[in-house]
């Protein structure tokens, strides 16, 4: 009687323990007597203690971040950099199978990819072209990580270091253009005032009385401002029979 009891007590201890949760995110790679067998889960599954084997991968998007990266840019500029890896297990059978261990190699093929790649761009174009980089960088690294049942959905470069004298060139560089932007646009707001000016010269020409209506403006203007000057209108046709006018003793010389 008392071996049965003990005989129940072990079977419910070993039934007890073949029991195994999984949450939704996750799978179970089960291997029989050394030998894959099959993937479970999520849920309740059983696995057969002494027999069976599970092995549980997390099927969520890991990010991990590149450590930064002693790069020489393809003109000869040392810069270090480092990125932001988005990736999750697609396959668990082959992230389990295939690699020993899918984060560490999924993490050194990540380094090893950015400095090729970025061994290959100008300081420029890591520069001002982050976008298409981190397409190449994703693109390279997903395809090697395939086999492995590992999709990369996305790569960034985060921080790109210059050394202090190639800060120091780039700002006079950024300098000298603002400054040639300032010059071309004061250069085309002096030719545009020019055309305007030479535009009302030829209008005042072809119709007098715009000067003299122009000329009272510039009083009113002046009116306006508080000092105590007078200014005393004089009609412009006043000057017209001197600008006539014949000097003495031309005639009949």
């Amino acid at each position: 009687m008392d071996g049965a009891i003990v005989a129940l007590i072990i079977l419910g201890l070993l039934l007890f323990s073949a029991l195994k949760i999984l949450r939704e995110y996750e799978r179970g790679v089960i291997f029989l007597l050394g030998r894959f067998w099959k993937v479970k889960g999520p849920g309740l599954i059983i696995v057969i203690p002494g027999i069976q084997k599970m092995i549980k991968v997390s099927l969520r998007t890991v990010v991990m971040d590149v450590p930064p990266q002693d790069i020489i840019t393809r003109d000869n500029v040392t810069v270090k950099v480092n990125a932001v890896l988005y990736f999750r297990v697609i396959e668990a059978r082959k992230a389990i199978i295939e690699v020993e261990d899918y984060l560490y190699a999924t993490s050194q093929l990540a380094q090893t990819t950015l400095r090729s790649i970025l061994g290959q761009s100008q300081l420029d174009d890591l520069l001002s072209k982050r976008d298409e980089i981190n397409a190449h960088l994703q693109k390279a690294i997903d395809e090697q990580t395939e086999p492995w049942g590992v999709k990369v959905a996305n790569v960034e470069v985060k921080n790109v270091d210059l050394p202090q004298e190639m800060q120091r060139a780039i700002a006079k560089q950024a300098e000298a253009e603002r400054e040639r932007r300032a010059k071309v646009i004061n250069a085309k707001g002096e030719y545009e005032a020019a055309e305007k000016l030479s535009q009302a010269a030829d209008t005042i020409g072809a119709h007098p009385p715009a000067l003299q209506l122009r000329f009272l403006q510039t009083l009113l203007d002046i009116s306006t401002d508080r000092n105590t000057t007078m200014f005393v209108p004089i009609p412009l046709e006043l000057f017209e029979g001197f600008s006539k006018q014949k000097k003495p003793g031309s005639d009949g010389l």
